[in-house]
């Protein structure tokens, strides 16, 4: 009996000391990844259900893009790879000890973040074709950054909410998406479908049941998510001279500055009242004003105007709405057959487009003081950063667009099913009798008014205003939303 003791005792010592060396080989972060049983991470269920849910989703919309091509298939593309990195991190996320703060981790999400300003890059800029599908890509992609839950105590809604409220933002122009392919391209529909069902409730149901709390992190005694930094090397193996760190992205995902506020001295107004709250010692550092210094004594304030004094140069004032324009090159011309390009256009009143169908599309971009007429039926039709601008169209197959503009006049004369407002200030909207069936859409935009006929006195219009306030009242388990109404006495 003792020697069959002994040799169940020298058996386990063997499988201890292969254990402790098969531990200290994987210890590199450069290794496969593995978890607290030495089992790869990449077989973890919750990392084997999310490659199925990703493989499924993606399928569809893979699926959709390729049909369609070009911007729409680029921009899937981005949003692959940034759910690729995203899996990459919850793997290596099980091997690394959890960030005491979010600016100890931003190295760790840096990839992340990367792939976030890679999506938003392609909607910079000129507005360009395919706008709202990529719009779309880059608002949901903030979804990703529930990787990044660290507590309650973050100031980050937890993984669950925060998906669901991120696919809020971005739901707006996946919209635009379908209501605009809705009776014309069924692989863009499709396309608008499949990206909202990758989010709701694709990853938020897979969030909810695998990391309802965030990501699982190593041990205590795991590595940090962020490595120290090498020594310097010796001067007999000089290291190789890298490439410069690329730059930030200009709005990152994850925000390094988590200091309490209260920690921070108090600047601007904070500091004003700061001195008032200091009672009487606040007036110890004030002069007392003698009566040569008051202005009905001085002789220099006479109230004459010295005529060879230079006028002061008119100061540049700007608005919310208002831009700013390039001297460049005006166009009006149809673009391959399909697309008819108004730009640059100044001052002109009679700009006219006869020959039109149904087929082509109208994007007006950087128009001011000018007066445009669409005499024909098109498809859709978008104003873009126009001011004072003016527009006069029979019919809409589906939309008619006013984007990132200030003081515009539109006038249907015709049918629009939809007509959406973004991002402008000042737009006039006269709607014939056949048209005041369409649903109109406003979004960040204020002096909004809609001119309809008189129902009693022929080419009487009636002015309806657009509300731009809401109240928000939370009743019943749910907040109920209302415009705010004025009445006077």
């Amino acid at each position: 009996m003792e020697k069959a003791l002994v040799e169940r005792l020298e058996a386990a010592v063997a499988r201890l000391e292969a254990a402790a060396a098969a531990g200290s080989s994987g210890a590199s972060l450069s290794a496969t990844p593995r978890d607290l049983d030495g089992v790869p991470a990449a077989s973890d269920p919750a990392i084997v259900a999310y490659d199925e849910f990703v493989a499924q989703a993606f399928g569809r919309l893979n699926a959709a893009a390729e049909k369609i091509g070009g911007k729409v298939l680029e921009a899937t593309k981005v949003l692959a790879e940034a759910f690729a990195v995203a899996k990459d991190l919850l793997v290596r996320a099980k091997q690394l000890q959890k960030p005491a703060s979010m600016a100890s981790a931003q190295d760790f999400f840096k990839p992340l973040n990367d792939a976030c300003a890679k999506a938003a890059a392609m909607t910079e800029g000129r507005r360009p074709d395919y706008f709202n599908h990529m719009k779309s890509v880059a608002d949901s992609l903030a979804a990703l950054a529930w990787v990044a839950f660290l507590g309650k105590d973050m100031g980050m809604s937890f993984p669950t909410a925060h998906v669901e409220e991120s696919w809020q933002m971005a739901e707006f122009y996946n919209n635009k998406v379908l209501v605009e392919y809705r009776n014309k391209d069924a692989d863009h529909v499709e396309w608008a479908k499949a990206l909202k069902e990758l989010y709701i409730p694709g990853l938020r149901d897979y969030v909810k049941k695998y990391y309802p709390l965030g990501p699982v992190w190593g041990a205590a005694g795991s590595a940090p998510a962020v490595q120290p930094k090498a020594a310097a090397p010796t001067p007999k193996a000089p290291a190789v001279k890298g490439p410069p760190p690329p730059a930030p992205p200009s709005a990152p995902l994850f925000s390094a500055d988590k200091t309490p506020k209260s920690s921070q001295p108090k600047q601007g107004m904070s500091a004003v009242f700061q001195e008032i709250s200091a009672g009487k010692a606040v007036t110890t550092g004030l002069r007392k004003v003698t009566d040569d210094m008051k202005t009905k004594n001085r002789a220099d304030r006479s109230g004459v105007v010295n005529s060879t004094a230079a006028a002061p140069a008119p100061e540049k004032t700007s608005r919310a709405g208002s831009f700013a324009f390039k001297s460049a090159p005006p166009k009006l011309e149809l673009q391959m057959g399909r697309k008819w390009v108004v730009e640059n256009q100044v001052g002109k009143k009679d700009l006219a487009i006869d020959d039109c169908d149904s087929k082509q599309s109208v994007y007006v971009y950087g128009c001011k003081d000018a007066v445009l007429q669409v005499n024909g039926k098109v498809n859709n039709i978008t104003v873009d950063k126009c001011t004072k601008f003016g527009i006069v169209f029979k019919d809409v197959v589906a939309a008619f667009e006013v984007v990132n503009c200030n003081g515009v006049e539109v006038q249907c004369q015709g049918t629009a099913p939809t007509i959406s407002i973004d991002n402008s200030s000042g737009c006039q909207l006269y709607l014939s009798k056949d048209s005041l069936g369409a649903s109109i859409t406003s979004a960040k935009s204020s002096e909004m008014n809609v001119l309809v006929p008189s129902g009693v006195t022929d080419g009487d219009w009636v002015e309806h205003a657009l509300p731009q306030q809401y109240i928000h009242t939370f009743k019943d388990g749910q907040f109920i939303t209302s415009p705010v109404s004025h009445s006077g006495a």
